[in-house]
């Protein structure tokens, strides 16, 4: 894996795989389906607040959304680059959500939470929703995890990943 900072405490990172989910790729489970129809979608409206609820599921071993970060990833979004999906409950509650940046037709998600059951996958159908209809083509996962595989997320080596990536951010 490289490493490349001139931040001692951010850092990029460039692991020899990513993880993506393919937009015609995510498998939706009958329970996600009938969370879907009981939760309710919005984007953009409370950044900080998801990206808190991403901080605060952080064990103290593995802290990476320090404060800094936060006031950072803040003003990305102010700019108009990062974007939250976020999922409440009939009662108004948000219950979960993800956050990531967009780059023309690429999205990279950086976290995702939940304070009830599929609340975070829900805002994943979601956001390949909005990804499909904006006609985007690369949802970056990162890492492969046994969570994200089972939800259709492949690991691609990073020459195909980074040919993807030009493609879906070239103007």
């Amino acid at each position: 894996m490289e490493r490349a900072t001139t931040d001692p405490v951010l850092f990029w990172w460039s692991p020899a795989e990513r993880c993506v989910i393919p937009l015609d790729g995510l498998r939706i489970t009958r329970s996600m389906r009938a969370s879907a129809r009981r939760y309710h979608i919005r984007v953009n409206t409370c950044f900080e607040r998801v990206i808190l609820g991403c901080a605060a599921r952080e064990s103290e071993e593995n802290v990476w959304i320090t404060p800094r970060f936060i006031e950072q990833y803040c003003e990305l979004h102010a700019l108009g680059w990062a974007h939250s999906v976020e999922t409440f409950n009939d009662d108004g509650v948000l219950v979960g959500g993800l956050y990531g940046v967009r780059i023309n037709k690429f999205f990279a998600g950086e976290s995702m939470f939940h304070l009830a059951s599929d609340a975070s996958k829900v805002a994943l159908m979601a956001l390949v929703d909005i990804m499909r209809s904006a006609r985007m083509t690369l949802l970056d996962a990162q890492w492969s995890t046994s969570h994200l595989v089972s939800l259709g997320g492949i690991p691609v080596p990073r020459a195909d990943y980074l040919a993807r990536l030009a493609t879906a951010i070239a103007p």
